[in-house]
């Protein structure tokens, strides 16, 4: 391999690298609000039933007659 194949892979791979960071950023935003919404929502189901969130959704068996 050359000396300006080699530079041109490496300007390549910084590019490439680049776009993904740049992808990333744009999709970790939203991610994060996401997660926000999830875990304040968990937070409020706790303080209105006094009880861990664990125990709030955990299905219970109905009652035997």
């Amino acid at each position: 391999m050359t000396e300006h194949q080699y530079t041109v892979k490496t300007v390549l791979d910084w590019v490439s690298l680049a776009t993904a960071l740049g992808t990333l950023m744009q999709v970790l935003p939203a991610l994060a609000a996401g997660l926000s919404v999830v875990w304040t929502s968990m937070r409020i189901v706790e303080m209105v039933t006094g009880k861990p969130f664990s125990e709030f959704i955990r299905w219970r068996k109905p009652d035997a007659e």
